[in-house]
């Protein structure tokens, strides 16, 4: 159950909303959970327009994309970080109708500790999410 924070100058994006959705569609294939509402309602992505003059490179380029996913611990092995971080390039240049935009575009990766992924007031382990969504599967 992902968190994407996108980090952006602002107007870069036409439809951000549209790039939210597909931005945690993407995560959830990568991670390989079942459709459940319980994975469908917890995985956002969130875009964060800046002022362009909040931006620069060591260079002086202005226009770049941060993108930040946060997983549950253990979540993602080498293959899923790979294709995670290819897609979501992908997936924000083609928003900003920009393919340049791919080489200025970071993805960054980080894991929440087990115990560390708080939904509804609780903080949940992995194996506290995993029987959740075996209960959601049994109907329950």
């Amino acid at each position: 159950m992902p968190m994407i924070d996108v980090t952006a100058p602002a107007g870069l994006f036409a439809d951000k909303h549209a790039l939210a959705v597909a931005l945690s569609q993407a995560v959830m294939r990568w991670e390989g959970v079942p459709d459940l509402a319980l994975f469908r309602d917890n995985t956002a992505a969130f875009i964060h327009e800046l002022d362009p003059d909040a931006f620069g490179t060591a260079g002086g380029d202005r226009r770049m994309v941060r993108v930040h996913v946060l997983t549950p611990v253990g979540t993602l092995d080498r293959a899923k970080q790979l294709g995670v971080v290819t897609d979501l390039t992908r997936l924000v240049a083609q928003a900003a109708g920009d393919d340049t935009l791919a080489a200025r575009t970071w993805v960054t990766l980080s894991e929440s500790p087990d115990g560390g992924w708080g939904i509804a007031g609780h903080a949940h382990t992995n194996e506290e999410i995993v029987l959740a969504a075996r209960r959601e599967l049994a109907g329950g």
